[in-house]
């Protein structure tokens, strides 16, 4: 295919292949479409957003540099925190208060990785997940700025009742998400990333320094969660210590992991129909608590055993190796690399 084409460029540009746009598209007619209409599943559509949004950031460091940040939801809630503090303590817009969650979130993902970063495997995300432990401790404790469990009410971004804003405005924040991490990887600092996760003493004595590109690397992916914990605040209009549990980073992992390690695109194109799946399963057995965690784990251990790229590696090896052009342009795009 011809990629001098003004439509090839584009698509390029925006790290999608035409099958990629389509899906996209269509996650934008869906509540247009009944009985996504319905106020319910927007919410389960704006669930499976937010998820998949984070899984995307998530695997830009578990996927890349091979760190596995068990703190995430933490820093995700630190985000949320901000913004929601800074709104309701002296009255900042909501829109820059997200900004700044992120910035903060970024600066503490910056300190975290300059302790943990020089550790290697299991140990630097444990030391992640006594961070993200702490965080959560002290948004429980400090009762006077964050009310802790009572739950701090935060003003929602928009006025209307209706959840088709909230949905859009997820969905562009998801593919903002998407293509900045997607951006960093095709640069030449997105190959130290590469280098560095398959074989760190390799990449050393290539003369990659491996502590700074992991900084790098899991500094962004912190901010990025910041700036979805700000949207999180503003979109359910309450807070609580629960939304850093590790539970919810266990959620995002899976997802990511299910999707497909390295891939960024696989994270989201499971959430949807994931996320819809444990929706139905948390409504229909809600005597059933936490059951949806265990099918997060027996899943999780099936693709570890008997598929361990994921459904990414699964699509690629059934319908990316196709003969066909006109397919192979569909699901490869002109540059003829998954995006």
């Amino acid at each position: 295919m011809d990629q001098t084409n003004p439509v090839n460029k584009l698509l390029n540009l925006l790290c999608f292949t035409p099958a990629g746009l389509i899906a996209l598209v269509v996650l934008f007619l869906l509540p247009l479409i009944p009985p996504f209409n319905q106020e319910y599943l927007l919410r389960w559509l704006i669930s499976a957003a937010f998820i998949a949004a984070l899984a995307v950031a998530f695997d830009f460091t578990a996927g890349f540099i091979s760190i596995v940040n068990f703190g995430y939801a933490a820093i995700m809630g630190l985000g949320g925190y901000t913004s929601a503090i800074l709104a309701e303590r002296i009255g900042l817009n909501p829109w820059i208060g997200m900004l700044a969650g992120g910035l903060l979130a970024a600066f503490l993902g910056f300190v975290i990785g300059a302790i943990t970063l020089r550790l290697r495997g299991i140990f630097a995300a444990c030391l992640a997940w006594f961070f993200g432990l702490a965080l959560m401790g002290l948004a429980t404790k400090m009762v006077w700025l964050t009310r802790g469990p009572l739950g701090m009410r935060v003003d929602r971004l928009f006025e209307s009742q209706s959840n088709v804003p909230y949905y859009y405005l997820c969905l562009v924040m998801m593919v903002v998400i998407f293509i900045i991490c997607k951006w960093c990887t095709r640069t030449k600092m997105g190959l130290a990333f590469k280098a560095i996760g398959q074989n760190m003493e390799a990449a050393r004595t290539s003369g990659i320094n491996p502590i700074f590109y992991r900084l790098v690397n899991f500094t962004l992916s912190c901010a990025l969660a910041g700036w979805m914990g700000g949207f999180y605040a503003h979109y359910y209009g309450i807070l609580t210590p629960d939304m850093m549990h590790t539970a919810k980073t266990v959620e995002v992992l899976a997802v990511a992991y299910i999707g497909g390690r390295g891939s960024l695109w696989g994270g989201a194109a499971v959430a949807f129909p994931f996320i819809f799946a444990m929706e139905l399963v948390r409504s229909s057995l809600s005597n059933l608590p936490g059951l949806n965690l265990l099918l997060y784990g027996l899943l999780l251990i099936l693709v570890m055993i008997y598929y361990p790229g994921g459904f990414a590696e699964f699509f690629d090896n059934t319908f990316r190796t196709t003969k066909n052009k006109a397919l192979g342009y569909f699901l490869n795009g002109a540059y003829g690399s998954a995006k």
